[in-house]
């Protein structure tokens, strides 16, 4: 196991340097240079002066020695105006002392850049966004992996039956549902004053405000309320939920089938204990790689959700970033998304080897 382990941490960080690399390239191209120079400058830049701009603001070297500055492997670039004036990747406004002008100090160091977009540490701008997202995440996780299973394994129990095609319909319907169609249809249906059902509601006496359910959920950052977190999660939740619905289906009616469940079965052991203490435990080895597998897309897959409902989390800081060519929060964002991504792959691998014993024996 323990080999095992070095080799996949291996792995991961070849795949990290890799990944990350790729990103550096495509946010740092002469196009996305050339798109920063103007917002930060001026949009009616000359060409000179927009090459000008890049040169003195470090994007001038090669991307090797650029993608090495960013990691810290390599000191920082150092400028000197005519007047004197020191600048440099480790200068920053508030330093008396220039000293540090030629240190390292990138993604090693602890030190992520500033964001452009919120001119604040890119650092901070992503513990924030993230502690967000995580909430979120948190709460869909809790409504999505119960309700999937229990769909899963009610319709893998009885392979064929009307409660199998019901419930597989459900979850082909959820599945094939994206977030803003389900997303705007309950805000439409839940979160709307003139449509849906708060106007009947209202009608009727039976609601005090507006809306039944608020359509915004950026007060959930300050106080998180069933009123105020309910659709982002249910639109983000039911879109996960049925595909780890029908593998668990799937995996549930291949167990179903073995050779040993007809044994327990011909023994006279009762349906409900052959698929809590034979059947279960074994149905569950492939959705538990899949429920792994939603975490890093949780991460990344909430930016629409995040953004129709103006929660501002990491998915609505990683379209704010791109949007406004932020390169340094869209950096940050990637080694975020990177590193969750291999790290749940390894438990998942982990979990995978001590939930099957064919495995963990060879």
């Amino acid at each position: 196991m323990l080999l095992f382990l070095l080799r996949r941490i291996g792995l991961m960080l070849l795949t990290a340097l890799c990944l990350t690399f790729v990103v550096f390239y495509l946010t740092n191209l002469p196009a996305k240079l050339e798109t920063l120079a103007k917002t930060q400058a001026g949009s009616r830049m000359t060409d000179a002066e927009v090459q000008n701009w890049i040169e003195r603001n470090g994007y001038g070297s090669p991307v090797l020695v650029r993608y090495g500055e960013w990691l810290g492997v390599v000191p920082g670039w150092v400028r000197e105006a005519p007047d004197g004036t020191v600048t440099g990747r480790c200068v920053r406004l508030n330093d008396d002392d220039v000293a540090r002008a030629g240190e390292r100090c990138g993604l090693l160091q602890g030190e992520w850049g500033q964001s452009t977009r919120f001119s604040a540490d890119v650092l901070q701008v992503i513990n924030d966004r993230l502690s967000a997202t995580g909430l979120l995440m948190l709460w869909v996780l809790i409504v999505m992996v119960p309700s999937a299973l229990i769909l899963g394994i009610l319709a893998g129990m009885r392979e064929g039956s009307r409660t199998d095609r019901s419930l597989s319909t459900v979850a082909i319907v959820t599945t094939a549902t994206p977030e803003y169609v389900s997303g705007v249809v309950f805000i439409a249906l839940l979160a709307s004053s003139s449509v849906g059902l708060s106007p009947l509601l209202a009608s009727m006496g039976l609601l005090e405000g507006r809306v039944l359910f608020q359509g915004n959920a950026r007060s959930a950052l300050d106080d998180i309320t069933f009123w105020n977190f309910t659709l982002p999660v249910m639109t983000v939740a039911l879109y996960g939920m049925g595909y780890i619905a029908r593998i668990t289906r799937a995996s549930m009616t291949e167990v179903m089938t073995q050779q040993y469940i007809r044994t327990a079965s011909l023994k006279g052991v009762s349906f409900s204990n052959i698929v809590i203490k034979h059947a279960l435990r074994n149905a569950l080895i492939a959705p538990f790689t899949v429920i792994m597998l939603q975490i890093p897309w949780l991460l990344n897959g909430v930016v629409i959700s995040e953004v129709l409902f103006s929660y501002p989390g990491f998915g609505w800081t990683l379209y704010e970033a791109a949007v406004n060519n932020d390169i340094e929060l869209l950096l940050a964002s990637s080694v975020v998304a990177v590193v969750v991504v291999l790290i749940t792959q390894l438990i998942s691998d982990i979990g995978y080897v001590y939930l099957n014993p064919r495995i963990r024996i060879s």
